[in-house]
């Protein structure tokens, strides 16, 4: 039952550590290949949801204060391969009796210790596999990793309970680490059937060299918020003017690219020209801001300042407005969809490209 509530509550868990973790991960994807990849990221959240498992089949389910006070059972058990023992005596197996063994293999004394050698065969697994660990360093942190949790037993939960409410056993560093080596060399089974690491770098970095839609959208929202952070240092003035400096003047000195652009891969070049020049920096970002900001911004507040005009045609005006400038940006987000140039993009002979291929070559 205690395994139920385990994956029941690492089922509620992960969805909120994976809204966490699912933004700095694009990031860093993006930085360092120019793209996040499904299969790598099926692979590293199913890890993260595999060790969130594993955790709290440690320590739930969770006693209470007064339950751990009453205990007076041993906190430890540090004689190695005592579950030999235990499992000879609490099992009725005799070796020469065909007839104890089916009571033997359902008893408590044998699956635990089973329980404990599978419990790490996914760590050795995902080690080998993704990460490309050797032997050494498998067996390594499969013995840290097992002595983390029976530190997190043996300490009642970082000292957060009076005592260890479970047995800090030796038996399962033993086990644990064991799982882990087997998880090894399973590890090695999967190579032969699944794309390697490199093979997942090579696909990352070929999306990469394409300008993927969410790659640009997340450059530019990380951009508009540095610009509206340096807005904050200036006591909120001056923001019309920042964008400007920022998406215009900066690209010069950056060779077409912004901050997050740089940090991204992301490049503005000519459409038609093998340079860009100054002025066209500026003229982008000056025909961005007056495409979607100053434009429909300025029409809603023309519409405001003199909605007494249209008289009895206020709600026919509102209804035509809104089909206009939703027209509008719904035309510009399919272009932008489907990989056409934008109307500032057209003006000023610029877009967007990827400098991942600069990479892949070196």
């Amino acid at each position: 039952m205690s395994y139920v509530v385990a994956i029941r509550t690492a089922l509620i868990c992960f969805p909120v550590l994976l809204i966490l973790l699912f933004l700095p991960y694009m990031i860093r994807e993006y930085h360092k290949y120019g793209s996040v990849y499904w299969y790598r990221g099926l692979i590293l959240f199913s890890f993260i949801f595999y060790l969130m498992v594993a955790y709290f089949l440690v320590i739930l389910p969770l006693p209470t204060i007064e339950e751990v006070l009453q205990m007076t059972s041993p906190s430890t058990q540090l004689i190695p391969f005592d579950f030999i023992s235990t499992f000879i005596n609490e099992s009725g197996f005799v070796l020469t009796d065909f007839s104890t063994y089916l009571p033997a293999i359902t008893s408590n004394s044998f699956y635990v210790p089973v329980f404990n050698i599978l419990l790490f065969i996914p760590f050795g697994v995902y080690l080998h596999y993704y990460f490309e660990w050797d032997l050494k360093k498998c067996v390594l942190a499969s013995f840290l990793l097992s002595l983390f949790f029976e530190l997190t037993q043996l300490s009642g939960l970082y000292f957060i309970y009076p005592r260890g409410y479970r047995l800090f056993d030796v038996d399962d560093l033993l086990l644990n680490t064991f799982g882990g080596f087997l998880g090894y060399f399973l590890g090695g089974l999967f190579l032969k059937f699944l794309p390697s690491k490199e093979e997942i770098d090579e696909k990352s970095l070929e999306l990469g060299s394409r300008v993927s839609i969410f790659r640009r959208s997340l450059c530019f929202i990380l951009d508009f918020l540095l610009v509206s952070f340096f807005t904050l240092l200036l006591n909120g003035q001056h923001f019309w003017l920042l964008l400007l400096l920022y998406f215009g003047v900066l690209p010069i000195a950056f060779h077409g690219q912004t901050i997050i652009g740089k940090f991204f891969h992301l490049k503005v070049v000519s459409i038609s020209k093998d340079k860009v020049f100054w002025y066209q920096y500026l003229l982008r970002s000056f025909l961005f801001g007056l495409e979607f900001l100053f434009v429909p911004f300025g029409i809603f507040w023309l519409y405001q300042n003199f909605l007494n005009f249209f008289g009895n045609y206020q709600i026919i005006m509102t209804i035509f407005l809104f089909i206009g400038i939703g027209g509008f940006y719904l035309v510009s987000f399919f272009k932008f969809l489907f990989h056409k140039y934008l109307l500032y993009e057209k003006i000023s002979d610029t877009k967007v490209v990827s400098t991942i291929k600069k990479i892949i070559q070196e």
